[in-house]
């Protein structure tokens, strides 16, 4: 994220990880703490917008990106790809960047869906919008070598050692 061209990195860490608050900290990216553990990825966005809308005053044509935790390959390339395409469109639309015709992180939502994350469902989350949306899919084939998948979801301690095993280039 930091090797990318987004403005600000802010993370969302649930209250009692203090090894993961101090991680991020060393980092010198934001840090949201929100008093009661986010039960969910949606929740925790939710906490973060809300941080974002108090703190920074964001403009219509501002927009934030999503992407779990559990994906440390992301690209910077890719990030900014997904950057400069929401900047030459000529209407704020999703942009979701995919590699060989498979989506993935980071999705890039105007500012102007932020309230309606609030409005989601018990039960649905951000994918509900790039339903109800359009969606600019970009192509990020070239940027990736051979071998890679910085679209990597690392859920379970295997994944993390068939990943460790693959060549990286993001994180």
């Amino acid at each position: 994220w930091q090797a990318s061209r987004v403005e600000r990195v802010l993370v969302v860490v649930r209250p009692g990880d203090e090894a993961l608050a101090a991680a991020v900290r060393r980092c010198g990216v934001e840090l949201l703490v929100p008093p009661v553990p986010p039960p969910d990825m949606k929740a925790s966005v939710q906490a973060a917008l809300h941080w974002l809308a108090d703190t920074c005053q964001p403009a219509p044509t501002d927009a934030f990106l999503v992407a779990p935790a559990d994906m440390p390959r992301l690209y910077p390339p890719v990030i900014d790809r997904v950057l400069a395409t929401y900047a030459q469109l000529d209407r704020p639309q999703i942009v979701v960047p995919t590699l060989r015709a498979r989506q993935g992180h980071p999705v890039l939502f105007p500012w102007l869906m932020a309230a309606e994350v609030d409005t989601l469902p018990v039960g649905e989350g951000l994918r509900l919008l790039c339903q109800r949306h359009a969606v600019c899919r970009v192509a990020c084939d070239d940027l990736i070598a051979a071998g890679d998948d910085p679209f990597l979801d690392l859920d379970t301690p295997q994944d993390y050692a068939r990943g460790m095993g693959q060549p990286g280039q993001g994180g």
